[in-house]
């Protein structure tokens, strides 16, 4: 019996070894999909666009999030005008979305990831769900998410390639850095094609 328990921490040492690594500047982010707020099936191959920044949230109607949720939204001109398109994702369930988006007038996309597998594609970290209620025109809505995420952001180029990776995200100015980043990184881009 010891050295079955002895065994088995040695193993789970091995198998993490090989877990796959987060996705890093420079790399091919792969295919995936996901329901959005509207129930519908979003798929990242299907998306058209310069840019594309995904970022993750803890959770809808709180309130770090619904202050980076309505950046986003005021910064709608500005993303516009170099073709990024923003989608939000969090462990919500898209009924949960559904509600925020139309309360704050967002105008992108919000997916649901309530089993955190978008979330372990791009590596950030998750930990158990829960349930908050919240009155919403009047009514109290149970608001309930698989996982809770990290606030993490990305932007993907219209090749598909991550060009852009923030771990540190501050919630009220996310879309300023990214904007920063973006403008950056076009004017690399327009030094090498001269």
């Amino acid at each position: 019996m010891k050295r079955l328990l002895f065994f088995i921490p040695v193993l789970l040492v091995t198998l993490n070894i090989y877990a796959a690594s987060p996705l890093e500047k420079g790399d091919k982010v792969p295919n995936f999909s996901a329901t959005d707020e509207s129930g519908d099936v979003w798929e990242l191959s299907d998306q058209r666009a310069d840019y594309l920044v995904i970022y993750f949230y803890p959770a809808a109607f709180t309130g770090g999030c619904t202050k980076q949720a309505c950046s986003y939204r005021d910064h709608d001109d500005a993303f516009g005008k170099i073709n990024a398109h923003v989608i939000g994702v969090s462990g919500d369930d898209h009924e949960n979305l559904k509600a925020f988006k139309a309360f704050h007038n967002l105008n992108f996309t919000l997916l649901s990831d309530a089993d955190g597998k978008i979330a372990e594609l791009f590596g950030v970290p998750t930990r158990d769900g829960g349930t908050i209620e919240k009155e919403v025109d009047g009514k109290t809505l149970q608001l309930s998410r698989g996982v809770t995420t990290s606030r993490w952001t990305y932007v993907i180029d219209g090749n598909g390639k991550l060009v852009y990776k923030d771990d540190d995200v501050q919630a009220a100015t996310d879309p300023e850095a990214v904007l920063k980043a973006l403008t950056t990184h076009n004017e690399r881009k327009s030094c090498v094609q001269r």
